[in-house]
């Protein structure tokens, strides 16, 4: 991604930590954090919450990490903590290694002066997300996974959605996604 010096631009990975009820697996989270470098933001989060403890094997070199205790309390914790220069959040999911910095220097480009932007795909808007500074203090209020969303509701008329030619990236949030068999776990 190409930074542009009138704009302080932070990544945050959300990787939600627990999943279908055991640690997030490795390899998408490992994906979209090495998306999120090539990206060159200006700040670079990972936002963890539930069993965050439990995962290992990650390189955060370069990036803040962030402990919440799970759903939007990682949002709200790394809200907190943003560099006071950030302009503008870019929202990443841990578990859609399909996005591009393309799509991100897309996202951010075409957000334009807006205080809130979405990738607009030809089946909807979807991740990843922008939001400007003027939305901060309402990203803090939430207190739900799906708050985000909600919060796009209600400023419909405001958000920008910025056209993408890909297809929208894929949630890998089942374990069929992880190309590993899911685990057994204790009853």
């Amino acid at each position: 991604m190409s930074r542009r010096a009138d704009r302080f631009v932070t990544g945050l990975v959300l990787a939600g930590a627990h999943r279908l009820g055991a640690p997030l697996h490795l390899p998408p989270l490992r994906r979209v954090v090495a998306t999120a470098r090539a990206c060159r933001f200006d700040q670079l989060m990972v936002a963890f919450g539930g069993a965050a403890t439990a995962v290992t094997g990650l390189d955060f070199s370069g990036a803040d990490v962030v402990l919440g205790t799970g759903g939007a309390s990682c949002l709200v914790t790394a809200l907190n903590r943003l560099d006071p220069r950030t302009d503008v959040l870019v929202l990443l999911l841990g578990d859609q290694p399909g996005v591009t910095p393309a799509t991100v220097q897309t996202l951010v480009d075409g957000m334009g002066a807006g205080d809130v932007a979405a990738c607009g795909y030809a089946s909807g808007r979807g991740h990843p997300l922008a939001f400007g500074r003027e939305a901060f203090d309402e990203l803090t209020t939430l207190d739900e996974p799906a708050g985000v969303w909600k919060l796009l509701d209600r400023h419909r008329d405001a958000v920008v959605h910025v056209p993408m030619a890909e297809r929208p990236p894929r949630d890998e949030d089942v374990w069929s996604g992880y190309g590993v068999p899911a685990p057994v776990l204790d009853a």
